[in-house]
């Protein structure tokens, strides 16, 4: 208020009244975002800035779980793949004192392909359930070959495994690519590394050629980096199971936060199998690079587009730990990307997303880690190198001499 106006108003003590008025507007604006409604109730200031935060309690366990992790947390060796070492010594523990026998390899056969290295030469089975996941495997093992001493193996190529901890009451060894802790198969770098990856409309052959996708995915990441990425959640993919329901509902209810769409599947009939709403195109995995948070759901077993995600040097939102690959240990909740649990509520996935917003320093921090862990720890020759350590040490473990079986082909 002026010294000109309170001239003219021939009173300081009103001038005083309007500007106490002034100052309570103002007030009020900042608190209410300038807008109060007649239709709502004008909250009292002070009485505002004494409710209580409904995400204080949550954001301060994240805080806490964020430290503590990195606190614990020990880089992995980068030589001879090791990263990935454990898993592979866990995996073939349950035969190193009994070793492979003959009569395991009979079981196996019912639950896989059966292959076979004779004289440094492969040999597979005649048919094969899924070709391409079939080839997608021998690209890995036949340049392995002139190394590799003579072995039966057989190779699961479905996307569940098969020796289950409680049901199978004698050893027997299944190569499959993705478990939980209740089986007992050999996790083995899946095809979908090379070929044989779940297909659809944006990749009709199959997803596939994780090396093609390193670079592409990179190169998108490169134009648009974190400042440019949009502040919300992303998910596209099909209606696998109910799991992802929580997250779709809240991109409808708070799409300024969220967007999570239905996509069709093989199975899709009606707008009944995507939520009761028509389904949404599918989205590049270069496209998803244009947020900064990405939600990562198992499918029917592991998820492949799991390792794509962090190429984004987006922040990795990962649901459930219960399915595994063979990298998956390598990767730290906390330090690479942000574990979730399965069973959560639409408002315990607001209030993760809005901590992450509200902290850009700690979701960049995580997204870079996740990033640099798999670009450094899952190349191509990672991969190789797992394969070949995996097949080496099974290979000591067989107990019987190993003779070739007439029923096979070379491949």
């Amino acid at each position: 208020m002026s010294k000109q106006l309170c001239t003219r108003m021939h009173t300081m003590r009103l001038c005083r009244i309007l500007g106490l008025i002034l100052t309570f507007i103002v007030q009020y604006a900042r608190s209410n975002d300038g807008v109060c409604l007649a239709k709502e109730p004008c909250l009292d200031p002070v009485k505002r800035s004494n409710e209580k935060d409904p995400y204080s309690a949550e954001f301060n366990l994240y805080f806490k779980k964020i430290e503590s992790s990195l606190a614990d947390y020990v880089p992995c060796n980068n030589t001879n793949c090791n990263c990935h070492i454990n898993v592979l010594k866990d995996d073939l523990r349950p035969f190193k004192s009994q070793g492979i026998t003959q009569d395991m390899i009979k079981r196996a056969k019912q639950y896989g392909t059966h292959y076979q290295v004779i004289g440094h030469k492969l040999y597979r089975q005649r048919e094969c359930m899924f070709p391409a996941r079939c080839s997608g495997v021998e690209h890995f093992v036949k340049p392995l070959l002139p190394t590799l001493p003579d072995m039966d193996l057989v190779v699961n190529c479905r996307d569940w495994p098969q020796v289950h901890r409680h049901w199978s009451k004698e050893k027997t060894p299944v190569f499959s690519f993705s478990k939980t802790a209740e089986y007992l198969d050999i996790m083995y770098p899946a095809w979908a590394f090379w070929e044989g990856g779940p297909a659809i409309a944006l990749y009709p052959t199959g997803l596939g050629r994780w090396d093609r996708h390193r670079k592409s995915i990179t190169d998108a990441a490169a134009k648009m980096p974190w400042e440019r990425k949009e502040s919300k959640a992303f998910f596209r993919g099909s209606r696998t199971s109910d799991e992802r329901d929580a997250l779709v509902l809240l991109s409808r209810a708070q799409p300024s936060l969220v967007d999570a769409q239905y996509t069709k599947n093989q199975a899709w009939k009606s707008p009944q199998d995507t939520l009761n709403e028509e389904p949404a195109r599918e989205v590049s995995l270069e496209d998803h690079c244009n947020y900064r948070f990405l939600f990562n759901f198992r499918g029917v077993a592991a998820s492949f587009r799991f390792k794509h995600l962090f190429l984004c040097h987006s922040l990795v939102f990962h649901v459930g730990d219960e399915w595994q690959e063979f990298f998956y240990p390598s990767l730290k909740p906390w330090v690479h990307y942000v574990p979730v649990p399965v069973q959560n509520s639409p408002d315990e996935l607001e209030a993760l997303i809005r901590f992450f917003q509200e902290h850009d320093d700690l979701a960049r921090g995580i997204a870079e880690r996740g990033y640099e862990q798999i670009w450094n720890h899952l190349r191509m020759k990672d991969v190789e190198c797992y394969w070949n350590k995996l097949l080496k040490r099974y290979g000591k473990l067989i107990r019987y001499p190993v003779e070739k079986d007439s029923s096979l082909m070379e491949v």
